[in-house]
């Protein structure tokens, strides 16, 4: 089974508010519809959920307790799933969406509880369920950012993925000088080269991205939409990540 990231500045035009990149998202609805494996997609929030949530103040770690922020946060991710849903079910990809803020939820030590049951299900059922990052219940905070890197590693290590990958805007992880790192063990390795996102992007960048999946107890692969059909038919393009060797 195979665990995919779109990222949010894949799928839109992440400086410009609540923005399909369209040519993009077909691209990559193209290389999911040719896969033969498993499949679970889970997207990013782009200029749809990372637009409001840096509007109000929200992030992983600072909430709110505003309920029109929560439906605007959580209304721009679930439209932009509804786009990628839409872009899969027109090459008869049977994808069914998943809405994080439904199940989800943190404790006041901000430990993650994310059901998988139905996910596993669904895969099981011969569906590919579609995630994404979202806002989720935060006990003492309210309700804060769940990026859709957390969401990819959990039901990674949830499901026994046998391989992830995110694909980004970029050939992989860059170093200083613009190359592609081809493999990363340890955060300290990188840790000079990683920037914060040029856009807005409240879940931390390419930096959230690279420790996330440190985290993971299994290789992952960081890629651009060129890499995505390799990945997808078995090879491992860009960068890998394997905080698991370390």
């Amino acid at each position: 089974m195979i665990v995919l990231k779109l990222g949010g500045s894949v799928v839109t035009e992440k400086d410009r508010p609540e923005t399909l990149d369209g040519r993009a998202l077909d691209r990559a609805a193209d290389a999911v519809a040719d896969a033969n494996d498993d499949l679970v997609v889970v997207h990013g929030g782009g200029s749809f959920g990372h637009h409001h949530a840096e509007e109000r103040g929200v992030s992983t770690t600072d909430g709110t307790r505003d309920a029109d922020d929560v439906l605007a946060v959580h209304g721009a991710m679930t439209t932009l799933n509804r786009f990628v849903v839409d872009r899969l079910r027109e090459r008869d990809v049977p994808a069914l969406p998943v809405h994080p803020l439904s199940v989800a939820s943190r404790d006041d030590a901000a430990r993650l509880t994310l059901p998988t049951d139905q996910v596993a299900t669904m895969v099981g059922e011969g569906f590919v369920p579609v995630l994404h990052g979202d806002g989720i219940a935060h006990a003492g905070e309210g309700v804060t950012v769940l990026s859709g890197d957390e969401v990819v590693t959990r039901v990674a290590s949830s499901l026994d993925a046998d391989r992830v990958g995110v694909c980004s805007t970029v050939p992989g992880v860059l170093d200083a000088d613009g190359d592609v790192i081809p493999r990363i063990d340890s955060f300290d390795e990188v840790a000079d080269a990683l920037g914060g996102s040029a856009a807005t992007d409240v879940s931390g960048g390419m930096a959230g991205k690279v420790r996330e999946l440190l985290a993971l107890d299994r290789p992952a692969s960081v890629f651009d939409l060129d890499g995505l059909p390799g990945f997808l038919s078995g090879e491992r393009p860009g960068t890998t990540i394997d905080g698991s060797s370390d």
